[in-house]
């Protein structure tokens, strides 16, 4: 859709696995852009997790976190933020959020989308053919572990963190594409349960509008693509649906 189009319709952005950090100036500064431009347009803009490419605690405090709660906190006081965990971002509190001017959202969550019910999350609970991550994600979602894990001194957070991210990272180049994709009963589970025929999500880094049918009616499911190579949004007004990228 024209941009300028835009200007003149009401719409609301979604945006995931951003995965923002120090050493990665070309993404920031095109979430700056987005932020100082685009997205001051919006009815609202949702961000569906992995907003950092790693969060150890809200006390973690330095610059280039403080810059993008800024970026967001200005953002935030004419539209409003949505935010959902993601698998690199779950350990996000109340504390940085209300300095970003996000408001949390549970990890599965119906919005009403100009008239159409949304189901929205960051996705990674679909991919249950990934058994080793599952376990994982169960036990960094319970009640104990984040905070047994925030407890830690910060050194020692960001070791375990240094870590964790290479494990995975070796644990990948296993996987086969298909057990990193979701599993489509999951997909129709969920989507049953919320009764919904539209899903929203990202974690998988495959963008792409999939239609199919359960029970005779019409579905869809819009992934969100990840911000590595260039931004990745999801432009959403009362009468269309587009993924659309931004050039570093």
């Amino acid at each position: 859709m024209n941009r300028q189009a835009l200007l003149n319709k009401p719409v609301t952005y979604f945006i995931s696995d951003l995965h923002l950090s120090a050493d990665r100036d070309d993404i920031n500064a095109c979430l700056f852009r987005f932020l100082e431009t685009e997205a001051k347009q919006a009815d609202a803009l949702y961000i569906l997790g992995d907003l950092f490419e790693v969060w150890i605690g809200d006390d973690n405090i330095t610059e280039f976190s403080e810059s993008i709660a800024e970026a967001l906190r200005t953002l935030s006081k004419t539209v409003p933020i949505y935010f959902i965990h993601g698998n690199r971002d779950f350990a996000i509190r109340e504390e940085y959020a209300e300095k970003a001017g996000m408001t949390i959202l549970p990890e599965q969550d119906v919005i009403n989308l100009y008239g159409r019910l949304a189901l929205i999350m960051h996705g990674d609970e679909l991919c249950t053919r990934d058994v080793a991550y599952q376990k994982f994600r169960k036990k960094s979602r319970s009640w104990w572990w984040p905070r047994l894990m925030l407890l830690l001194p910060l050194s020692m957070r960001k070791n375990i963190a240094e870590k964790g991210r290479e494990t995975s990272k070796n644990n990948q180049k296993q996987l086969t594409a298909d057990i990193m994709d979701v599993t489509q009963s999951e997909v129709e589970d969920a989507m049953r349960n919320h009764e919904v025929d539209l899903l929203i999500h990202g974690h998988t880094h495959r963008p792409f509008v999939h239609h199919f049918k359960i029970n005779g009616k019409p579905m869809q499911r819009i992934v969100l693509g990840d911000w590595y190579d260039q931004g990745s949004i999801l432009v959403a007004t009362p009468d269309s649906l587009a993924l659309e990228t931004r050039q570093f």
